[in-house]
C-alpha cells in the first residue's frame, strides 16, 4: 500500500464546516470533502462509533476519487440525501449517499451510488469497520460464495457489505486491515454500494440498492412538509430537515450527532451531545408549532410529556432518545477533534434545570394551540406547574448550565409557560392559578433581579446582562414593550453583539469573542425580539446574518468564530436550526413586503 492510499484510510480532518449530515432519526453519519465517513455510532445514536476517524479513532468508509479534483456537495430539497460532488482533471464524479429509511433502532443501512456524471471516473474505495469508537477490531471479516463482506464484531453486531466482491484487504496487520477497490466508470455509468450493520436482533442480508432508494425518496418526502408560508423556505426547509433527522422513532431528538467537538478554539471545551435535552425538545416543538401541526411537534410533546409523567418534579433535563439516564462523563483514551476532547456522557445528568419545566408548558400550550394536546399532555401540564408550584424559589443551573443559582432566565421562563397555558385550559380555576403563581414569580423576580439600569440581570448575585433575558418577553412572561424588556434589548445589543452576532454574556474582561465565540442562538433570539417590537428591517438583518454562519452543507453548530468563520462545537446542533425555522415562520415578515419573501 502507498503512501497515497494511507493518507485516504487516515485523511486529514477538515474544518467543521465542510461536514456534511446522513441521518435516518435513530443515528447519524459525518460526512467530510474526500468522501469520508468520519463519525457513525450504532445501533443508537448515544451507542459507540463505528467510524470514530472524527475524534481520533479507527474506523471510516471513504469513496473518494483517485484524480486531482476539487469538491462541492448538496442535499436533494427536503431531504438528508447528499451529493458528493468531485470536479477532477477528466470530468465530474458524484456519489449520492444517504441512511437508508424507513429506519429502526436494530438496523441502519448506508446506501452509496458513485456517478460518472461527466467523462470517465476512477474512484478509491475503502471501508474499515471498528466498533466501541475504533478501539476494537472485527472479530470476524470473510467474503461469502456471494462475493458479499460479512463482518462479526463485538457486542453481537454484525455488517453486511455488498456491491464490493474485488475488494482486498490492504495494510496493517490481521483482521485490522481496511477492505479496498478502485471502481473505473464510464461516463454515463453508475455503482451502487450497500453497507448493512445490525444488532443481534436483526438480520444483516442483501437489498436490492433501486429498491432501498425508491424507500427513502419516499420517506422523506412522507416526513417533511412543503412550508410555502415562510420566508428563506429552502434554509427553514432544511432546518425542518435536520431536525427530524435527529428525531428518533420514540419522538426524542438529539441535542447533536456528535461529541467531544470543542466550542472554543484552542480551549478545550467539549462535551457529548448525543442525548435529549428537555429545553431543546422544546425548542423544536414550538418552532415546528409555529408552522403547522405538523409530526415533529407531535414527536416533542409525546417524548416531554412521557418524562413528566415518569419523573414529575425530578424530571431530569437530559435523557437518552429511549428515556433512560444519560451516563456520567468519562474519557474514552482517544486523541479527539484538534481543540477538543475524547469526552462520553454528560455532567448535566446531574443537574436541576428549573426553565425546563417552563419550556415544557410553552410546548404544551403551542400544541393545544393545533387542538393536538390529548388528556395525558394535559395531565402533564398539571405535573409541570405543580413542579414550578414547588421548586421555583430553588438555585438551579439555568439554561447554560452553570453552578446553581437563582437564575433571571429560569423563573421568567417559567411565569411565561404558566401564563401561555393558562390561555388553553377549560379550567377557570387552573388558569387562575396558574396566572397568580407567574404573577407572584415576575414579582420576586423584579424584586431581586432587576438591574440598577432597570433591565434584568443575569441572578441576584450577578449584575451581567445575558442574551438568553431576551426570550422573557418573547415567551409572554412580560409585554415587549415593558420598560424592563426594553432596557435589556438595549443592553444586550450594546454589550453583547458586535458585527451583526450576539454573545451569550461576558464570561470575563476580555473583548467579545476572546473567551468563547458568538452563540447563534441569540443571533435567532434577537430576531425574535426585535420582530416583536415591530423592528423587522432590523429583525432581517439579523437573520440573514446569522442564517449565512454555516457551510456548504447548511448545517449549523453551537458557536461561530466570528473571526475566523468557523464553526465551534458539536454537529448540527438542534436549537439552532430550530430558532431559524421559528424566525422564518413568524409573521411580521409581511411587513416588509414581497422583497422580504
Amino acid at each position: 500500500m502507498n503512501g497515497d492510499d494511507l493518507d485516504v484510510i487516515r485523511p486529514a480532518l477538515h474544518v467543521l464546516r465542510e461536514y456534511a449530515l446522513l441521518a435516518d432519526g435513530e443515528r447519524g453519519i459525518l460526512i467530510g470533502p474526500r468522501g469520508d465517513l468520519a463519525w457513525m455510532c450504532f445501533p443508537r445514536w448515544d451507542s459507540p462509533a463505528v467510524f470514530a476517524s472524527l475524534i481520533g479513532g479507527r474506523g471510516m468508509y471513504v469513496v473518494t476519487p483517485t484524480d486531482r479534483h476539487v469538491w462541492g456537495g448538496s442535499y436533494e430539497p427536503g431531504s438528508l440525501i447528499w451529493h458528493s460532488r468531485w470536479v477532477t482533471g477528466t470530468g465530474v464524479v458524484e456519489c449520492r449517499e444517504a441512511l437508508a429509511l424507513p429506519a429502526g433502532p436494530e438496523r441502519a443501512v448506508v446506501l452509496r451510488r458513485i456517478e460518472a456524471r461527466q467523462g470517465p471516473a476512477r474512484v478509491r474505495v475503502l471501508l474499515d469497520l471498528h466498533s466501541d469508537f475504533g478501539r476494537r477490531p472485527p472479530r470476524e471479516v470473510r467474503r461469502d460464495d456471494g462475493g458479499r463482506w460479512r463482518f462479526e464484531l463485538d457486542g453481537g453486531l454484525r455488517a453486511l457489505w455488498t456491491g464490493a466482491a474485488a475488494a482486498v484487504p490492504e495494510g496493517g496487520d490481521g483482521d485490522a486491515r481496511p477492505l479496498g477497490l478502485t471502481l473505473e466508470l464510464e461516463q454515463g455509468c453508475h455503482h451502487d454500494l450497500v453497507l448493512v450493520l445490525a444488532t443481534a436482533r436483526a438480520e444483516a442480508e442483501p437489498l436490492d440498492p433501486e429498491w432501498a432508494w425508491l424507500g427513502t425518496e419516499a420517506g422523506w418526502r412522507e416526513r417533511v412538509p412543503e412550508l410555502r408560508s415562510v420566508v428563506a423556505v429552502r434554509d427553514a426547509r432544511h432546518a425542518y430537515v435536520v431536525l427530524s433527522g435527529l428525531t428518533s422513532g420514540g419522538g426524542g431528538m438529539v441535542a447533536a450527532a456528535t461529541t467531544s467537538l470543542p466550542e472554543r478554539a484552542r480551549q478545550g471545551r467539549s462535551y457529548d451531545y448525543r442525548y435529549v435535552w428537555i429545553r431543546d425538545q422544546c425548542y423544536a416543538g414550538q418552532a415546528v408549532a409555529s408552522v403547522g401541526p405538523h409530526p415533529l411537534m407531535d414527536d416533542a410533546v409525546g417524548f416531554v410529556r412521557d418524562r413528566l409523567l415518569a419523573d414529575g418534579p425530578e424530571m431530569k433535563p437530559v435523557y437518552t432518545v429511549t428515556g433512560a439516564d444519560v451516563p456520567d462523563q468519562e474519557r474514552l483514551d482517544l486523541p479527539g477533534y484538534p481543540g477538543g476532547t475524547d469526552i462520553v456522557g454528560n455532567r448535566a445528568n446531574r443537574q436541576f434545570q428549573l426553565d425546563a419545566f417552563g419550556e415544557s408548558l410553552l410546548l404544551f400550550a403551542a400544541a393545544a394551540g393545533h387542538d393536538h394536546l390529548d388528556a395525558d399532555g394535559w395531565r402533564a401540564v398539571e405535573v409541570a406547574a405543580e413542579a414550578i408550584a414547588r421548586r421555583w424559589r430553588e438555585p438551579d443551573a439555568g439554561v447554560w448550565e452553570l453552578g446553581p443559582r437563582l437564575w433571571t432566565h429560569s423563573r421568567l421562563i417559567c411565569a411565561a409557560g404558566l401564563r401561555a397555558v393558562g390561555r388553553h385550559t377549560v379550567s377557570p380555576g387552573l388558569a387562575a392559578g396558574w396566572c397568580t403563581l407567574a404573577d407572584a414569580i415576575v414579582a420576586d423576580t423584579a424584586a431581586r433581579c432587576l438591574h440598577p439600569s432597570g433591565r434584568w440581570q443575569r441572578a441576584p448575585d450577578d449584575p451581567r446582562v445575558d442574551a438568553s433575558l431576551l426570550l422573557a418577553p418573547v415567551r409572554g412572561a412580560l409585554p415587549a414593550d415593558d420598560p424592563r424588556s426594553t432596557a435589556t434589548l438595549r443592553a444586550v445589543n450594546e454589550e453583547l453583539t458586535e458585527d451583526g452576532f450576539c454573545y451569550r454574556y461576558r464570561p470575563d474582561e476580555r473583548p467579545l469573542g476572546r473567551s468563547e465565540g458568538a452563540f447563534l442562538l441569540c443571533g435567532f433570539l434577537m430576531v425574535l425580539a426585535l420582530g416583536q417590537r415591530g423592528e423587522q428591517v432590523a429583525a432581517a438583518r439579523w437573520f440573514e446574518r446569522n442564517r449565512a454562519a454555516c457551510g456548504p452543507p447548511g448545517l449549523y453548530s453551537e458557536e461561530f468564530d466570528v473571526q475566523q468563520r468557523q464553526l465551534r462545537g458539536n454537529l448540527p446542533q438542534a436549537f439552532v436550526h430550530a430558532l431559524l425555522l421559528e424566525c422564518a415562520a413568524r409573521p411580521w415578515w409581511a411587513k416588509l413586503g414581497p422583497g422580504g419573501r
